[in-house]
């Protein structure tokens, strides 16, 4: 199954603006096992006021209802009544894995809220004219690897051979290969669908995907692969970050923050209840959903942003030093034509608003 890192490869298509009017189909009821909800009566009337004012918030998952981090958290933060104990009326949209075609409809106020690839989609998509700024970010390391198989053990190794990837070569696999050494004018690159197994088959040397993805489908065939991962030579790269229309957000504080408490408290939930929250969302993807697969999606990734995140800092929190040093990576690889000011493309205050330190405050102040 496609990760929603995969969603930088597809091209917008027309058919995305007409699939997003149907916002309102689909949606998810409280978990009548739960009794978390009411543990957000203490909310004041004041502050259920105002974010019943906001009015439908809208959000679109990444891809489908994939078992990611920041897709399973809200769906969980739904089905758990989180949403409703904050007196916010969250609908919930599956996307089809297309980062711009989503940015482009929070940008245009027909979505809310979305999760995008990482802070690179949202700073490309900013970089082609796109209103849209990201409040929170899950993972703070690349989620991209490129799998060989284990004979291979020098990327050089690599010269001459034929690389699959998804459409275009990831910039952080680029740079990891060239930094290495690799001749890659002498690499025959060619476009594969998402069956890994082209690897182990030999039609490819080296196949580009995601490490909460293909490698798992691998490991559940019993084929061992090597991970080469851009973090080990130094590339930085995030995953899971929250966009937001910027006019919703400024003038509806309170709801921004409580749509990002309910959904935070739900990835904590969710840790503790993997194989519960990922039942959530196999009830609504209905049949086909690969439940073993979508439960180790939701580790690794779990796993990835917990082993990333800088001491002393919360879940979610927006790293401004990485984000500079990603965007001096963006620019020299060609992705992003000019450094854009790293200040105008995030906002921490709703963020740090619902934190005391690295606790978050529940159900609200």
């Amino acid at each position: 199954m496609p990760t929603r890192h995969r969603t930088r490869l597809l091209a917008l298509s027309a058919v995305i603006a007409a699939a997003a009017l149907a916002l309102s189909g689909c949606t998810t009821t409280p978990s009548p096992s739960s009794s978390v909800a009411a543990s957000g009566s203490a909310i004041s009337a004041e502050r259920c006021a105002e974010n019943k004012a906001a009015g439908t918030i809208n959000y679109i998952t990444g891809y489908q209802y994939q078992a990611s981090a920041s897709i399973l958290d809200i769906l969980a933060a739904k089905q758990l009544g989180y949403f409703d104990a904050l007196c916010l009326d969250v609908q919930i949209q599956p996307g089809t894995g297309d980062t711009a075609a989503n940015a482009q409809l929070v940008a245009a106020g027909t979505a809310i809220f979305t999760d995008l690839g990482g802070d690179a989609d949202l700073l490309r998509s900013q970089s082609n004219g796109v209103d849209v700024t990201g409040i929170a970010t899950y993972g703070q390391v690349p989620i991209e690897t490129l799998m060989t198989m284990p004979t291979v053990t020098d990327l050089k190794q690599l010269d001459g051979t034929t690389l699959g990837q998804k459409g275009q070569l990831p910039p952080e696999i680029q740079t990891m290969l060239l930094d290495a050494g690799v001749d890659l004018s002498s690499i025959t690159q060619v476009v594969v669908g998402f069956d890994p197994t082209v690897l182990p088959r030999g039609q490819v040397q080296s196949l580009t995907g995601y490490k909460s993805n293909e490698p798992l489908t691998l490991q559940a065939d019993g084929t061992d692969v090597k991970l080469w991962n851009p973090e080990d030579y130094g590339i930085p790269g995030t995953f899971g970050t929250v966009a937001a229309n910027p006019a919703f957000i400024a003038a509806n504080k309170t709801a921004t923050e409580d749509f990002l408490r309910a959904s935070f408290h739900a990835y904590d939930y969710c840790l503790a209840n993997a194989a519960e929250c990922v039942g959530f969302a196999s009830t609504l993807s209905g049949a086909g959903y690969d439940v073993d697969h979508n439960l180790k999606v939701w580790q690794t990734e779990t796993g990835l942003v917990t082993s990333a995140q800088p001491a002393g800092t919360p879940l979610g929190s927006l790293n401004a030093a990485l984000m500079a040093q990603e965007i001096q990576f963006l620019v020299k690889s060609g992705v992003l034509p000019t450094a854009p000011d790293p200040a105008s493309a995030t906002d921490s205050s709703y963020l740090s608003a619902i934190y005391d330190g690295t606790t978050l405050i529940w159900p609200t102040p």
